[in-house]
């Protein structure tokens, strides 16, 4: 797949007017989680929901980071979802499931995200 990177709108769930724009998110389908500078979240006054949650790098190695809740806005896909705290160092990327609350997907080809289509029900 190729690479690509996406603006987004990060919200604060309770206080919606609070927003960031995130420049440059880079698109990781492989990623579950939505990683954000934690200090940019704190700029919206995101509170942390989940301390030191363990997650596994690319590398083996065992990490901990805090997350919370956020509304995030790409164009015009636009979903709540749990987000990563990120530290310094740390990608800052758009997650799978992030992209699965858009309804989206990658068109690696166009570098862009498309809808994804009708919703699957039971």
């Amino acid at each position: 797949m190729g690479i690509f990177h996406i603006d987004c709108i990060i919200q604060n769930i309770g206080l919606p007017k609070k927003s960031i724009t995130i420049r440059k998110l880079l698109i990781d389908s492989g990623s579950e989680f939505t990683w954000i500078p934690g200090e940019e979240l704190a700029k919206v006054s995101i509170p942390v929901k989940k301390k030191d949650v363990l997650f596994v790098m690319a590398n083996g190695q065992t990490i901990t980071r805090d997350m919370g809740y956020a509304i995030i806005q790409c164009g015009e896909f636009e979903t709540v979802d749990e987000v990563v705290f990120g530290h310094p160092g740390d990608l800052t990327l758009l997650g799978s499931r992030t992209l699965e609350g858009f309804g989206a997907m990658v068109d690696a080809r166009r570098k862009k995200l498309v809808a994804s289509g009708p919703l699957p029900v039971a």
